[in-house]
């Protein structure tokens, strides 16, 4: 196992295991509706075959969690990071009342593995496996569903399938060339922020630099409020931004980041000589110095 990559080859393609991951399935003739009131995307629009990336607010505009929310013919899928599984079940929960809606939590009856890197869809056309192209898409294989989600920012797809086929599926990726790896450190190769570590519950959306997340003509959610207050009136005074350093590993959660003698932020998350970090505003652009225990490194864009 390589779970200390400092170099991704364009050539290789990389096997995840994400099946940790929360999966809640919603059906029920209110789904759509219930689920767009609680995140920050719009799910109403979503078609069969289609999918969303999304966070779940609090009423002050906190980020409760993440998901991918993939729409299906009678339902849909929301995959949450394995922090954030059994608050977001009973947060929706919470909010049904006289809704049609009924949540399945489909999680240990499933797996849910990442094939990553520039070469994931050569690889799996290859092994004549559907891939759906626009993002957060999704197609049937056999018995399972293929969908466009990259867990590292490095370009990839999401296999779920019954969790009798966890070990079979596994073997034959493997035997075709896949080459297991950790979501950690893959994911900072290319500065994907993972919601748990450098996105919290103290975060605010536009603080994560993942505007992919968010639609601004939606209508009425939790939380919208603060949203549109920042996006209209004001704005954040920190983002998230990636961090290469030069010479030596990078240092660990919670270390200072300093522009000269000023702290301007610390960081969130970290792997070989690679960091994600929540900065000022103002430091984050490509290229910018920036050092921390000493150390210099670049500072590079989120992986969106």
């Amino acid at each position: 196992m390589n779970d200390n990559l400092s170099i991704v080859s364009e050539e290789k393609t990389y096997l995840l295991d994400l099946s940790a991951h929360g999966r809640i399935r919603a059906t029920g003739d209110d789904r759509a509706r219930l689920i767009h009131a609680l995140s920050t995307n719009h799910i109403q629009q979503l078609q069969p075959g289609q999918g969303a990336y999304a966070f779940f607010l609090t009423a002050q505009g906190r980020i409760l969690a993440d998901a991918h929310i993939l729409c299906f013919a009678g339902s849909l899928l929301l995959d949450l990071e394995p922090e954030t599984r059994e608050l977001i079940l009973k947060h929706i929960d919470h909010y049904i009342i006289a809704d049609d809606v009924t949540l399945e939590d489909e999680t240990d009856r499933t797996f849910c593995f990442g094939i990553e890197g520039a070469a994931a869809q050569a690889f799996l056309e290859h092994l004549s496996i559907p891939v759906a192209h626009a993002r957060e898409s999704h197609l049937a294989w056999e018995d399972m569903t293929i969908a466009a989600i990259s867990a590292t920012g490095a370009g990839g797809f999401r296999l779920y399938g019954p969790m009798a086929r966890k070990g079979e599926i596994w073997q034959r990726l493997l035997l075709a060339g896949a080459l297991q790896s950790e979501l950690h450190a893959l994911r900072l190769n290319f500065f994907q922020p993972r919601y748990g570590e450098d996105i919290t519950e103290k975060t605010l959306a536009q603080e994560t630099s993942l505007p992919n997340a968010l639609h601004f003509q939606k209508g009425c959610y939790l939380g919208q409020e603060i949203v549109e207050r920042i996006r209209s009136r004001t704005h954040v005074n920190r983002m998230l931004a990636g961090l290469r350093f030069t010479s030596q590993p990078a240092p660990g959660p919670g270390t200072k980041v300093l522009a000269g003698d000023a702290e301007i932020g610390k960081i969130t998350s970290s792997q070989g000589q690679n960091a994600i970090a929540l900065l000022r505003i103002e430091q984050i652009k490509p290229g910018t110095e920036l050092t921390a225990n000493g150390h210099q490194a670049l500072t590079h864009p989120i992986a969106t």
